[in-house]
């Protein structure tokens, strides 16, 4: 019997209605961080090659925010 690998070894087991409502809630909030992202790395090019932890990314990004709001007058 040839051995199963990653995620197909996992059995089936149905979820919980609170397991569905936090997978759900979890996934909104992700999918609002990826747009976000992919937008960052539209508007700005030099983050399209950056490959490093997504914390130290997020802040090259505040920075490169910075001169943005300034130019438009955007506090927040």
């Amino acid at each position: 019997m040839p051995k199963e690998k990653g995620l197909a070894k996992l059995k089936k087991i149905p979820l919980t209605e609170a397991e569905h409502v936090i997978n759900s809630l979890h996934a909104r909030l992700r999918s609002r961080a990826e747009q976000g992202n992919a937008r960052l790395k539209v508007t700005f090019e030099a983050l399209r090659r950056v490959s490093q932890d997504p914390w130290r990314i997020g802040a090259i990004a505040a920075a490169a925010l910075m001169p943005l709001h300034r130019e438009h007058d955007r506090t927040t």
